[in-house]
């Protein structure tokens, strides 16, 4: 497990006082977006679709120690947007750090070593920089539509790994990802010396860009099949290994959005972050107020049809390993006994390498070569705005 002890007893602690006191909803980790504004365009973000006036605005840094301390969750995100953008995130990761809070920056990691490098953060156990990195190089330049990004945040992660930081990666994988090439790249993420990695599919929430390449479920199971069967040992994952089961097919779980509740520029917004169903102004309205039964795959709402992210799956994960002994037996045999070998999905890694995948699956499509496409990337990278001052 890629989770350090430390932590890993203080939401244990914290989810086992929930329950004791009967509290059937509870929020785990609170999602604090201080900003929409990105230095990069990526057409998988619905955030940077926003009207300028919207990503010029930042959040005032009361507001948002505000919502950490009516929330309470044990754990913060900061996503954005970009977090290293925001003009108060240093002072809000200081703050966070005294409240003992386990924060998780969530960065594209483009300006972490010019920021590491001037003395904006300090090293804590109660900070990991989250870095979002979809994959090998190829990858993750398509992903987020600019050449060079893997390059510039490989050296961010270098720098704060050499720093003491802690540092988790964040991967969103689309239809068409090539498994092969992100078990490869799960062994990168590991040689160069991240605490952990945390994976989740793409679900097609209506304000991104690019609507073609979500994963559905059963895709989901079948690409998550065979990327953690017949596992390495040395992979460290910075996510409950249950979770993990829910993507492969061998569990099924309901969503709980309240799990991650999120507080943005707008408010607390319900029910989660990927669907825009309105705002509250306390946190308590939020859960009080919303009418759960209407979200989840088991409601029936098509809008969450196909929805199997880590921010309303991962909560219920969590939350069933504390809630039986069975639940807590099922993690530990995850944790003991997690190869899962498994002959089908190596066959189906072998057939795999003669299919297109990523990029490639548009050239075939369109009847274009290599050079074609990454002439068009370049193209569209050149048109597309990254960042609003």
């Amino acid at each position: 497990m890629g989770v350090p002890i430390s932590q890993m007893w203080t939401v244990a602690s914290y989810v086992l006082g929930q329950r004791l006191r009967g509290r059937r909803r509870y929020p785990l980790v609170l999602m604090l977006e201080p900003l929409y504004r990105c230095n990069l365009a990526c057409a998988g973000c619905g955030k940077i679709q926003y009207p300028a006036h919207i990503l010029r605005k930042d959040m005032p840094l009361e507001d948002a120690l505000t919502a950490v301390d009516e929330c309470g969750a044990p754990m913060v995100s900061i996503p954005g947007g970009e977090p290293l953008l925001y003009p108060h995130i240093r002072e809000l990761v200081q703050e966070l750090v005294k409240r003992r809070k386990y924060i998780y920056l969530c960065t594209n990691a483009l300006l972490l070593k010019e920021k590491l490098d001037a003395g904006w953060f300090k090293p804590s156990k109660y900070l990991t920089f989250s870095v979002h990195m979809d994959g090998p190089k190829d990858d993750h330049d398509f992903a987020v539509c600019r050449d060079g990004t893997y390059k510039k945040a490989m050296e961010g992660i270098q720098t704060a790994i050499d720093m003491g930081y802690r540092v988790t990666t964040n991967t969103t994988l689309f239809d068409g990802a090539d498994p092969n090439a992100i078990r490869v790249f799960f062994d990168e993420m590991m040689d160069v010396g991240v605490e952990g990695m945390m994976i989740s599919p793409g679900y097609a929430y209506e304000a991104a860009a690019d609507q073609s390449n979500f994963l559905g479920r059963k895709n989901t199971n079948v690409l998550f099949d065979m990327l953690l069967s017949n596992r390495k040992k040395r992979w460290k994952f910075n996510q409950s290994p249950l979770f993990l089961e829910f993507l492969m097919g061998k569990r099924t779980y309901d969503c709980t959005p309240w799990g991650n509740p999120t507080y943005c520029l707008f408010g607390w917004q319900k029910p989660c972050y990927l669907l825009g169903e309105g705002y509250v102004d306390s946190f308590e309205e939020l859960m009080t107020a919303t009418k759960w039964a209407e979200y989840g795959y088991e409601s029936g709402n098509p809008s969450c049809a196909n929805c199997m992210v880590h921010s309303g799956y991962e909560a219920t994960a969590v939350d069933h390993t504390f809630a039986s002994v069975r639940g807590m037996w099922g993690t530990v045999k995850a944790m003991v006994f997690s190869k899962y070998p498994s002959v089908s999905a190596a066959a189906a890694l072998e057939a795999e390498k003669s299919k297109p995948h990523g990029p490639e699956v548009h050239l075939v499509q369109l009847g274009m070569d290599v050079d074609a496409l990454k002439k068009a990337k370049r193209d569209r990278a050149a048109r597309t705005p990254t960042s609003i001052s």
